[in-house]
């Protein structure tokens, strides 16, 4: 049999073997701070002085809440995550987003994405949190946000994520359902089968897309949006890989035409990646989607167009993005979210 994470090459017919580290938390730790966690790092060093955003906060309550057991100090970061995202909420629905290191806010109300990964993050806590004070509250919170309205794809992706996420815990959370409903409106379907993607261009974080369709598919028992959903990340995978590897979308996006590979690419379009592929095969029981978050991982420990190893696995640090002369050195929050939460899923696959 294979061992821990290794996947069926069948065009080599032969098994290799992969050598995937479990996810560390040790740099997650170094880069939370007194009031959450610190946004960049220079290399190892959080950046103290950009302060902190609800963007990755959010992300950090949902990575921390999917890993299984927990250690007392991954419970007290949840805690701290979830308290940033309490102290970003708006009486009148909607968060902050930025944040100064003195722990003054720095904007009104934040972007659309923020919000939607707000909705998320406090979704995955409310069904996944460690301990039943942080689902508990992480559900409260989520409710306040039921009024979230966004024209962006990707935002309302974010929000069906939280939503499915409370639904799977509570199948008869109407408010919830309603939510997702609406927000699944401002997901544009693909009408041309030359370019079967619902946007112009690629952009970024587009696994999330096919992601919320195959969640709201499984949530509302809708074969058909499943069925979208699956379409949707089988022709994303296939345009992603180049050479037998992942080659993905880079930082200023991607169409037909344009020279490939691109850079920068960055971890969240992996973890985005896993995360979809995950979905499809909990949904299907397809091995396909199995192998490819495999691959995914993989990404991180140099099966990508450079070459270049993205994790440390002595820390649980990640590269801040794939460059074509190798990696961007900073281990910022986002990049290092990234990779931990698709090692999760490497776990739960083998």
């Amino acid at each position: 049999m294979p061992g821990r994470g290794s996947t069926l090459r069948e065009e080599m017919g032969i098994l290799m073997p992969i050598d995937l580290p479990s996810p560390r938390y040790d740099h997650l730790r170094r880069m939370t701070g007194p009031f959450g966690l610190w946004e960049h790092a220079r290399y190892t060093t959080p950046r103290v002085e950009h302060g902190y955003c609800t963007d990755d906060n959010a992300r950090g309550l949902l990575v921390v809440s999917r890993q299984p057991g927990a250690s007392t100090r991954l419970m007290d970061m949840a805690g701290t995550y979830l308290r940033f995202l309490e102290e970003a909420a708006l009486p009148e629905g909607g968060l902050h987003n930025r944040r100064g290191s003195d722990g003054s806010w720095l904007d009104l109300i934040g972007s659309d994405d923020s919000q939607g990964r707000a909705i998320w993050g406090l979704g995955t806590a409310s069904r996944l949190g460690p301990v039943p004070a942080i689902r508990h509250s992480a559900l409260e919170l989520f409710e306040r946000q039921l009024s979230f309205d966004s024209g962006s794809p990707r935002a309302n992706a974010f929000a069906v994520l939280g939503a499915a996420e409370v639904l799977t815990g509570s199948p008869g959370h109407r408010p919830a359902q309603e939510a997702l409903l609406r927000w699944l409106e401002r997901i544009p379907m693909a009408a041309d089968s030359a370019w079967p993607w619902p946007e112009e261009r690629l952009a970024y974080d587009n696994g999330r897309l096919p992601e919320a369709l195959i969640a709201a598919g499984d949530v509302l028992g809708d074969d058909d949006l499943l069925a979208s959903g699956l379409e949707q990340l089988r022709w994303l995978a296939a345009i992603e890989t180049g050479d037998g590897h992942f080659s993905f979308t880079p930082a200023g996006g991607w169409i037909l035409g344009e020279p490939r590979p691109g850079f920068d690419q960055q971890p969240v379009e992996v973890a985005a990646m896993a995360d979809a592929c995950m979905r499809a095969w909990t949904s299907t029981a397809d091995g396909q989607w199995r192998d490819r978050i495999l691959d995914a991982a993989r990404w991180f420990m140099g099966s990508n167009d450079v070459g270049s190893v993205m994790y440390d696995s002595s820390t649980g640090g990640c590269y801040d993005g794939l460059t074509p002369t190798g990696p961007n050195l900073n281990q910022g929050a986002e990049s290092t979210l990234a990779a931990l939460s698709t090692l999760q899923l490497v776990n739960r696959v083998t």
